[in-house]
């Protein structure tokens, strides 16, 4: 038993990090205090412990490492060695512990696009399961699971929940407000294009008010200005700059939410939950016109319509871009760069702080339907390795939820802006900051959120799969391919490792099943058939349309996507 003096020193950790650090909270201070009052008794026989954790560097999580960390050690007395590393770093250490065996790390915030491969691969701990059985001890009574909005993400097409979202951020439309309410502007639009200047709906819109800004406008207050910018560099986040959801933009794949059935975002075919194929030869869509359609357009705006350094740019190069203050939209944003570009001083803030710029839906490409994502969500997910002792699965388990327990998690999306609970949504505070964040809150308060999915169940190993995507993309923008042949290669090299998985996987489940080319129905049947993939259209340039940005707000405000 502790003594009096011990006890007083505990309660006043307690009180200084609720007091000076996790403010604001949806929970009143009487709650906040009765959880870590249960992480602390929770932790009672795994004091001592050291864990190790992996996660990419966004300011989410740099948060975790350098304030939750130490807070969850200082209320515990579990060690947590939280590390930093690129995306692709921390993908490819998951990668190599689930082949190995070894634990190096014993938690990952790993995206949820990896989803398909944890719950084929039977090495990463099954949460439902853990959470009823050996976890449940461990598991925090206030934790709400059904609170989180991420939640459809990460489960397996078992329905078995493997990850706990810890961070989510969407890829949007961003654009200069202010000059697109300029009366001048907006008749010198109107007179050219026979519309209105706005939020473009289509690509078609988008692509006319690149074209309006860096052709027509050219200088704005002194300076050159661009209607479009990107990021091109021969990098692996070049291939997320397609994963992320670029060819259901487009319209490649099937309806569906999350993720497009029976042909996915990745342009992935599945019949039964088995991966059947990529090739348009085997009814797949990856390399299908409505593909090459949305790699040749990328190609195209990024070389007519960006600053011509975008082209040796890579993702996190680019993402504070528009702050420079001379891009006048960007049709594929993250909003894990808001924080970038609303810092006091920029070219693109009010004196007083607030955005001239705002946030939106993205427009969708011309084979794009009714029932399709509209584009892609970023969700950062705690994942425990299932080979690993109960003691370090639970210490880890512990960490992962406090890290998003209600206690924290209102201060930590305030922080990161990686919104992953309703009831933070829903709070006052996010309230009070909307004004200051560009229509971020706006987003995340409006049903057009579940249009903006990550990678689903189709995709059986991620880490394999993905890193075949951006040497194809850069042979495409470097023109040492044609969108075609590149897409053409890239889907078979999908179709051969899922070939490769086929002979190998040591499980049943939803194992991938691909035919020889010549035992395939080939691409004329499939291009023939309802669905993806979808045969070419006749014109891939339809009428530009826009939305006036305060008449789509009301528009979410009365329950609707647009």
């Amino acid at each position: 038993m502790m003594c009096c003096a011990c006890q007083v020193t505990l309660a006043d950790v307690l009180d200084t990090w609720i007091d000076q650090e996790f403010t604001p909270s949806t929970l009143t201070r009487e709650q906040q205090r009765a959880e870590l009052d249960w992480f602390r008794s929770a932790a009672e026989p795994l004091q001592g412990m050291i864990i190790n954790v992996l996660s990419e560097g966004i300011a989410t999580h740099e948060y975790e490492s350098e304030v939750l960390a130490r807070a969850f050690s200082e209320i515990t007395g579990i060690t947590v060695n939280h590390v930093i590393a690129r995306e692709d770093q921390v993908i490819h250490q998951l990668w190599l512990q689930m082949i190995s065996g070894t634990n190096e790390f014993d938690l990952f915030a790993n995206d949820s696009d990896s989803i398909g491969t944890h719950f084929r691969s039977g090495k990463i701990l099954s949460l439902s399961d853990f959470m009823a059985n050996e976890g449940e001890a461990v598991t925090l009574p206030t934790l709400d699971i059904e609170d989180f909005i991420g939640l459809d993400f990460v489960r397996g097409a078992d329905g078995e929940i493997y990850q706990l979202p810890t961070q989510q951020f969407a890829n949007l439309y961003w654009f200069r407000y202010d000059w697109f309410e300029r009366p001048d502007l907006q008749a010198r639009f109107a007179e050219r294009y026979g519309y209105d200047l706005g939020v473009p709906v289509n690509w078609s819109a988008y692509e006319d008010i690149a074209e309006f800004f860096t052709d027509d406008v050219g200088q704005l207050d002194g300076q050159r200005v661009y209607g479009h910018s990107d990021y091109g560099k021969r990098d692996p986040s070049l291939g997320w700059r397609f994963t992320d959801a670029w060819f259901s933009m487009a319209g490649a794949g099937d309806p569906g939410l999350p993720n497009g059935l029976p042909v996915d975002e990745w342009g992935i075919r599945v019949e039964d939950c088995r991966p059947v194929g990529s090739h348009v030869a085997r009814g797949g869509a990856t390399n299908a016109p409505a593909s090459v359609y949305a790699l040749t357009t990328y190609i195209d705006w990024l070389k007519r319509f960006a600053p011509p350094e975008a082209q040796s740019l890579t993702f996190e190069q680019a993402g504070s871009l528009p702050a420079n203050g001379n891009i006048a939209q960007q049709i594929f944003w993250y909003t894990t760069f808001t924080h970038d570009l609303l810092q006091s001083g920029l070219p693109v803030t009010h004196a007083d702080g607030t955005p001239k710029w705002r946030m939106a839906p993205s427009p969708h490409g011309a084979y794009w339907e009714e029932g399709m994502k509209l584009g892609y969500q970023d969700v950062g997910a705690w994942t425990i390795p299932r080979f690993m002792s109960l003691e370090r699965q639970q210490a880890a388990w512990l960490y992962a939820q406090f890290t998003v327990s209600k206690t924290v998690s209102l201060k930590k999306t305030l922080t990161g802006l990686t919104p992953i609970r309703d009831s933070d949504l829903a709070s006052g505070a996010m309230t009070e900051m909307a004004p200051r964040l560009g229509g971020l809150v706006e987003f995340y308060r409006s049903p057009a959120r579940a249009f903006w999915t990550p990678t689903g169940n189709n995709v059986p190993d991620y880490p394999r799969l993905s890193e075949r995507w951006w040497p194809n993309i850069a042979d495409a923008v470097s023109g040492i391919k044609t969108p075609q042949e590149a897409l053409d290669q890239l889907a078979t090299e999908q179709d051969r490792v899922m070939s490769t998985m086929q002979r190998t996987v040591q499980t049943e489940v939803c194992r991938p099943h691909i035919e020889r080319l010549v035992d395939a129905e080939g691409a004329d049947y499939w291009l023939s058939q309802p669905g993806a993939p979808k045969a070419v259209l006749a014109n891939e340039k339809p009428p530009g349309q826009t939305i006036r940005y305060d008449d789509l707000l009301e528009a979410w405000n009365a329950g609707r996507a647009r």
